[in-house]
Formats: C-alpha cells, structure tokens, sequence
C-alpha cells in the first residue's frame, strides 16, 4: 500500500486574482489526485492537503512559486490512508476566521518562540504560562501539562476569552500554542493590543513541536481536522474518533461507552429520551409563541368558504345551488351577495348566480377583511414522539374553522408550528372546553388509532364544576342525546330518537358556594354529552352560556377572553398507543377552579 503525505501549511501573504488562483489550483490538485482543502483569502494561504510524496512535493513547488511564498514551509505526517474525501478550494475573507480588524498577521505577528526553546524552558522550570488558544473539544484529547485553556468553542471568542483573564497576567510571559500556529498569528497581536507585555507564540504549532521534541510536557494526542481526528508525539494516526452529532473527539474509552452510537450520539452529547422531549417540546413551545403572537386571525384578511356543487344540482342555476346546500341563508341574502361580487369561482371570479352549474364544481363565499374575535393560543405540549402529540388545550380557543373563525385555531396554529405536517385530530373538545387532546402526525397512526375511540376503548376523564350539591356521590346519566344539531348549533335530550349517552359522575367536592366539582368519564361520544346530562339532572356546568339552569338555552358563542370560564376540563385520557402497543395514560394539570379534586 502505497504511503501517503499529509501536509499542514499557511502562510500570511498578500494575494491577489485569488479566482484565478483558485481554479488553477484546484484543477492541479484534482490532476495530481489530492485531497483536502485550500483557504485562499486577500490576507493568505491556509491548507490541509494529502496524497502520494511526489504529488504533494508538486503541490509545494507550485506554491512556492507564488510571491511571497517562497519560504513556505509545511508540517508533514503520514498515513496509510487519505484523511479527505474530496478537494476544495475555497475564497475566504480570512484564512482564519477572527472578525477583528486591523489585526494583520502578514505586517506583523508576536515573536515566535522555536520548539526545542520552549522544551528548554519547561526543562529549566521556568515560570512561564501556557495558554492553548485552541476550542474546548480539541484541548479535550491533550494539551501541555499545565497549560491554561482558553475556554471557547469557536476562535471568534478568544477576543472575550483574553478580556477575562487576569489583570496580572499582562505582565508575566505567555506562550501560546495551537494546532499549528495559525491562530496563534492573530491572537498574539490581539493580546498584545490588550496590554499584554510578554507574549510568544509557539512556532509550528504542537505539530512541530511534536516533530522536534516529540510528548515531552505534553499530555495524549493533538486533534486534528481531517477524519484521522487525533495524532500522537509520533504524528501517528491514533484510535480516537469523532461525534458525528457534536463534533467531540472520542478517545477509545469513550467510544466503548453505551451512550456512544455512531452517527448520533456520544457520552458528551447523549440525552434520555426525557430530555429530548424536553427539548423538542421547549422549541415547540417557542414556535407556538411565535406563531399565535400576534394571533393569526387578528389581521384583516379575506376568508374563502369553498361550497361544492352536489350531483342533485347539476345544471341548475348557481343561485338555485347555494340555496340548496346553504340551507340557512335566505335566497334574497344569496342575491345581493352575488350582486357584491361575494360569490367567486376558482379563479375568484365573481358570479352573478344565473351560471348553469355542474355537479363537482367548487365555488366560494367571500368575507372580505375578516378579523377573528381574539382567543387564548397558549396551547401547552404535554407529549410528542414519532406518531402523536398530545397537547393541553386552553379556553377559549376553537378546535377547527367554523363560525367566526378560520385561523384563531388549535388547527391552524399547529399547522404552522408542525408545517410540512398537518397534525390530525383524533378527537374535539368544545372552544371554551380546556385540557388534554390527542392528535396523530400521520395517517397511518390515525389510522391505529381511531378505531379505539368508535369501538369504546378510550378512557376520557372530566372534572367539572357544576351549580348545586347533587343529593348523591356517585351517579349516572343514560339519557339519549339528538343526533342532528338545533337551530343554533345545540343538541338536547331525546327519549324518543335521541342516540344512546351514558356518563358516571363521582363528586369530588362539595364547595361551601353551593356548587360541587365533579369527576365525569363519558362512555360515549356525543357532542357536548356530559353538559347535556348536567342540564338535563339539574346541574348545569358553571360558566355554561349555553345549557342554563331550569332547563333553558342560553346564548351560543365562543366566550371572550375576559369571561369567566366554562367549568369542564378534559383532565386525563387513556389508550392504546398506535406505536409502542402498549396502554398510555395522558393528564393535562387542572385548572384552578377545580380545587378539592384530591389527588
């Protein structure tokens, strides 16, 4: 096999026509078969190249022909591999990025300080501090005995990182050392404009001086940028390996470790699964803040509802069609909103309503600069993983469109918080309804999942607040519920062809005001069943505008955000997870006036 050169070199020089650089640069190397990167910038050349001893040795000349180059000299090591995938030539503002200016390595640096010298002082004991200039992660696979870290993980920190060092130290003598010396070129100017008096740089870097005095003062390996991570005093490729997911070099201990997962994760950037979600969930959390401030539906906008034409009115006349499927407008309101040029079609053209109509064609009631009534978008993540979200919802707050309201929803906010998803519903809560709902992220989960709600395996969980102290502490309600809305969008008992409703109710609490908290678990889902039964037994749901005391209705509307609040929460939830196949509970923290629910 033949023996590859890995050469490590910068120079600090005035270049210029770096384009044309660059590509007669690149198509040499990609000729000579080398890998690795060359950083070609106004102030220099940085570069990390490898490949066989002859190629490389053409690569050297050629720079050297470069003015102001001539004295170039790199650090060579070997290898029996490349350590570079590919070759790149890249334009750079700096060859090392720093973002100081007027530092300028190429009219001046600090002295450098040779190898063997620094040998000879350790030797002698001489009081000297060590500073490694380089990140964090690379001071983690070795460094001088003694050295003094920057403590950075990036070099455009080393500018604070010296502002934080101690007053006293601008008059002791400093050496710094990196890789190679690179950085060392602009940090020891950097120093010295801060007020420090004596300072050198390590010439060559720890490369060179492994090259020249081998480990002596040095402890474990030097990380270097290529894949063979670290070298020991030797210029060996040793076994240390890097984090695929944050990027710390791995020595062989780490990587027996059973956090350590090539590709995702090591022991220094491994969570549990809690804390990913509590990550995932904390960014969640941020995205929703984001997108429901201001609330979506709080700009004027104009509000498309589509309205498809049914088989039954193909060829009528589009006025004809909106009567029919929009039963509850009158046909004069239908009319003059033709004549607004509020009916459009999927161009948004206007119709005046004597169109002939086909069936499947889809038309549009325009509402012109809508602007929602506000709601509560604090909506809480209590759980998300691979096929479910299950969230806190609060009050008010619609669960879809309808009514009054298009954007000013969970749906809509989730929509942009999960965007390309589209989370979805496996089940709904009332607007001024609070507490926990589940949603799927995919329709193959929902799929899993929503049988369990139609074939009664799902365990819902209440607490509500209700007028009045029930004569028993534990009851039940049967009474059938109708299937088809009111007028106003209500349903009601209906002994004769209601469909069948049952709800257990426990009290939890009897409140000296004359209500009582409930714990209510439904074992069917009709719509607003448990405030039905409540009504129709004579204890209506505090804060209910709806279903009200002696058996009446009241008004139908999403409370405002000032109102009291509607006294039901959906407070846990029970099921078979779609994924883990396993039962889960889900609670949602109840709210404050549900007090004296126990534990």
């Amino acid at each position: 096999m033949q023996e590859i050169v890995n050469i490590a070199a910068y120079k600090f020089v005035p270049l210029s026509d770096l384009k044309t650089l660059r590509l007669r640069l690149l198509s040499l190397c990609q000729e000579w078969v080398l890998k690795g990167t060359i950083l070609l910038s106004p102030e220099g050349i940085n570069l990390f190249v490898a490949g066989a001893p002859d190629k490389v040795d053409l690569l050297v000349a050629e720079l050297r022909k470069l003015p102001g180059m001539e004295t170039l000299e790199p650090k060579i090591s070997n290898s029996d591999h490349k350590p570079f995938n590919r070759m790149l030539v890249r334009l750079k503002k700096e060859i090392i990025a720093f973002g100081v200016p007027g530092i300028a390595p190429g009219r001046r640096t600090s002295p450098k300080l040779p190898p063997k010298t620094l040998k000879q002082w350790l030797d002698e004991g001489r009081p000297v501090t060590l500073l490694d200039t380089r990140n964090d992660y690379e001071v983690k696979l070795g460094t001088f005995k003694n050295a003094l870290p920057a403590g950075i993980d990036h070099f455009r920190d080393f500018p604070e990182a010296v502002r934080r060092l101690p007053e006293e130290m601008k008059e002791q003598p400093i050496v710094m050392f990196c890789t190679g010396g690179i950085r060392c070129e602009k940090a020891g100017p950097f120093m010295e404009q801060e007020g420090f008096k004596n300072v050198f740089q390590l010439e060559g870097g720890i490369l060179k001086y492994f090259e020249e005095c081998g480990g002596a003062h040095y402890q474990g390996e030097c990380f270097v940028f290529d894949q063979r991570v670290g070298v020991d005093p030797g210029l060996k490729e040793t076994d240390s390996t890097q984090c695929f997911k944050c990027l710390a070099p791995l020595n062989k201990e780490e990587q027996q470790d059973t956090r350590y997962v090539p590709n995702q994760s090591c022991p220094h950037c491994f969570k549990s699964f809690e804390e990913q979600m509590a990550l995932t969930i904390a960014s969640r959390h941020e995205a929703i803040g984001k997108a429901a401030t201001p609330l979506p539906g709080s700009q004027p906008y104009d509000n498309y509802r589509p309205i498809n034409v049914p088989e039954d009115c193909n060829g009528v006349t589009l006025l004809d069609a909106l009567c029919r499927v929009v039963k509850h407008i009158p046909r004069s309101d239908w009319q003059a909103e033709c004549d607004r040029g509020l009916v459009v079609n999927r161009d948004l053209q206007p119709k005046t309503g004597a169109e002939v109509v086909r069936a499947g064609e889809r038309y549009f009631h325009k509402f012109p600069n809508i602007v929602e009534p506000d709601v509560n978008g604090n909506i809480t993540i209590l759980h998300e993983d691979e096929g479910l979200i299950v969230v806190n919802k609060p009050a008010p707050l619609p669960m879809h469109a309808g009514g009054r309201f298009n954007r000013n929803t969970l749906q809509h906010i989730l929509n942009k918080v999960y965007y390309p998803e589209k989370p979805k519903q496996a089940h709904r809560l009332d607007a001024n309804t609070t507490g926990v709902v589940l949603l799927t992220r995919t329709r193959r989960f929902a799929a899993r999942l929503q049988p369990q709600f139609s074939e009664g395996k799902v365990e819902k969980i209440y607490l509500v607040r209700i007028e009045g102290h029930p004569v028993q502490d534990t009851f039940s309600c049967d009474a059938p519920i109708s299937a088809d809305a009111g007028e106003v969008g209500t349903r009601k008992v209906d002994m004769e062809r209601g469909l069948p409703a049952r709800t257990d109710f426990q009290v939890l609490h009897r409140h000296p005001d004359g209500t009582t908290l409930l714990e209510a678990r439904p074992f069917t889902g009709r719509t607003n069943q448990i405030r039905i039964h409540l009504w129709h037994l004579g204890h209506p749901v505090c804060g209910d505008r709806v279903y009200i005391a002696d058996n009446k209705l009241g008004e139908t509307q999403t409370l405002g955000l000032g109102d009291p609040p509607l006294c039901l929460h959906s407070w846990s939830i029970s099921f078979v997870h779609p994924l883990t196949r396993q039962r889960v509970v889900f609670r949602a923290p109840a709210p404050a006036w549900a007090e004296g629910r126990g534990t």
